[in-house]
């Protein structure tokens, strides 16, 4: 885990054409995105994708990985963030800001944290920080085998996309989550730090997993 300092940003919506600024706390976030054999030890089995141990999960919904936040806590004696039965939607699962145990990070975490105070497109060359369509291989690579950024985070950009806790926009397209980052089979424009996609919480892909974070 990394620990993130507090500090303000603004987080950009560009289907909405609109900037918001976002005063954060102080928190922590992993280093990279949650592998097959950490998801696999805590779990009891990972999906069956066929990828590298050391590989970031992938077809996990949003469902699993907040089941995979309480399990881990729980592993490691910490109170668990997530209470509450998702049912189809996730619209079921509350969360507890102030426990002790891991938890998805917000939209606005994951942003902060993947810019390191870089106000850029992304944090580097893309061919040197992401897995990215033109360097991947046509599937997800081993974590942490690209440059990090400056406070030392890995797989951000690339990779495979992140869930977030948030609600996309409840108005407009209901009980749809947050995933940021862009993944192993993306073009460049989906590799940027502002670039936000959705779907349902019980979606499961190929390119989509997740990365845990704490408050505090």
């Amino acid at each position: 885990m990394i620990p993130v300092p507090a500090g303000e940003f603004v987080l950009r919506d560009e289907a909405a054409k609109r900037d918001r600024p976002v005063s954060l706390e102080a928190f922590a976030i992993a280093a990279h995105p949650v592998t097959r054999e950490l998801y696999a030890a805590v779990a009891g089995e990972a999906p069956a994708d066929g990828g590298a141990p050391r590989a970031p999960v992938s077809d996990v919904s949003w469902i699993d990985a907040v089941r995979f936040c309480n399990l881990l806590s729980r592993a490691e004696g910490s109170t668990p963030c997530y209470s509450g039965e998702p049912g189809p939607d996730g619209l079921g699962i509350a969360c507890d800001w102030t426990a002790s145990g891991y938890r998805l990070p917000t939209e606005a975490e994951w942003e902060y944290a993947c810019r390191a105070g870089d106000p850029g497109v992304r944090y580097g060359e893309l061919d040197d920080i992401a897995w990215h369509r033109g360097n991947s291989g046509g599937g997800a690579r081993e974590v942490a085998t690209r440059a990090p950024n400056a406070w030392g985070l890995h797989d951000t950009i690339g990779n495979v996309w992140e869930w977030c806790w948030d609600l996309y926009d409840p108005r407009v397209y209901g009980p749809y989550r947050v995933f940021r980052g862009g993944g192993w089979n993306d073009l460049p424009r989906g590799c940027r730090a502002s670039c936000r996609r959705k779907s349902h919480p019980a979606l499961r892909t190929d390119d989509l997993g997740f990365r845990v974070a704490r408050t505090g």
